[in-house]
């Protein structure tokens, strides 16, 4: 069993003790939840209320909300106290499932295929004609991978992903159980004579150190190429339409969309629920916050709300207008009483 004091964390994470160093923690837990045998985390003072009643042993806690520990508790006081509980999960996270090298029961692999070295294929998996995967990559049971699709080097494809033909995935690119690469756009032509499907000729391409939660689909271009650059993170449930470009380090938050040959550039934030709409640029640097849409081009480093977005001075400007005009409101309702009275004693 793993285990740690207070003293040995706080050389690791380089912070300061406050109680007990030599207090012993044997796991993890979230503030509510965490036993005097475990750690925990405050890093705002949002929960600072919960310190006094939480039992964990040790607590990771932020410069600014520093105080004597109540009961049997240590506080380790952090310059950065998200940094630092992510090296304590990091140091007590169990050890990652062993894949077995080859190909399990009840997978097809074409003969066509090239395999690299260290590869595991998960039972029940389809690898098709002309694939080539990379070394100590993962393929999961059940999952899909079409012909003439390359996978680099050092990826782990979780069970049930599907990768559809001709697709272009790097190295060490992680897809979680669900994805699904290289499905049709939506493209199609309207008629009188009714609405006819447009071939979907294009690519997808997925470059190095991407990661893409459960459930998200990219869809193939309608020519071309859908392009996933470098370090972009994807959460779950995320759509990406045929033809967008998702610039490098850019985070996309579950339930978010982005609609046809839309491009964001590097380092665009688009949180939970939000959307883009298709042809349009968003600059680099953009946020989006939850729940809002963007329906035209942005220049970079904007920080948008509602719906439509709008810059967030703006927003805020706007929806202060309401409560101004109350105020004003009531101020004329009280000068009009007042001048009503001034207007009586006139009169006497």
């Amino acid at each position: 069993m793993k285990q740690l004091t207070a003293r040995e964390i706080a050389e690791m994470v380089k912070a300061e003790i406050i109680g007990d160093a030599s207090r012993i923690i044997t796991g993890i837990n979230s503030i509510k939840e965490a036993n005097a045998n475990q750690l925990s985390f405050v890093g705002n003072d949002h929960y600072q209320a919960q310190l006094t009643d939480s039992k964990a042993g040790i607590i990771l806690i932020s410069s600014g909300l520093a105080n004597e520990p109540v009961g049997e508790k240590t506080f380790i006081v952090c310059k950065d106290v998200d940094a630092a509980f992510a090296e304590m999960v990091k140091y007590f996270a169990p050890e990652p499932p062993q894949y077995p090298e080859g190909v399990q029961p009840g997978a097809v692999v074409a003969t066509s295929a090239k395999i690299g070295t260290g590869v595991h294929i998960g039972s029940n998996a389809v690898i098709g004609a002309d694939v080539v995967i990379g070394d100590n990559t993962i393929i999961g049971a059940g999952c899909f991978v079409g012909e003439k699709t390359t996978i680099g080097s050092d990826c782990l494809i979780a069970p049930n992903v599907t990768i559809m033909h001709h697709c272009k995935l790097g190295n060490k690119i992680i897809l979680h159980p669900g994805v699904i690469i290289g499905g049709d756009g939506f493209g199609f032509q309207m008629t009188k004579q009714g609405i006819f499907k447009i071939p979907q000729t294009g690519i997808v391409q997925i470059d190095d150190n991407v990661e893409i939660g459960a459930n998200s689909t990219v869809d193939r271009a309608r020519f071309g190429r859908t392009w996933i650059k470098h370090d972009v993170k994807i959460d779950n449930m995320v759509m990406i339409a045929h033809n967008v470009i998702i610039g490098e380090y850019s985070v996309l938050i579950a339930q978010c969309g982005v609609a046809g040959s839309t491009e964001l550039e590097q380092g665009v934030i688009l949180a939970a629920q939000s959307g883009v709409n298709g042809h349009i640029t968003v600059g680099a640097g953009t946020k989006l916050a939850a729940t809002s849409a963007i329906s035209k081009t942005c220049p970079p480093n904007s920080v948008l709300l509602g719906l439509p977005a709008e810059p967030q001075r703006e927003f805020l400007k706007r929806h202060a207008m309401p409560r101004k005009f109350e105020r004003l409101n009531n101020k004329v309702k009280e000068l009009e009483a007042q001048l009503t009275e001034l207007k009586a004693e006139l009169k006497k």
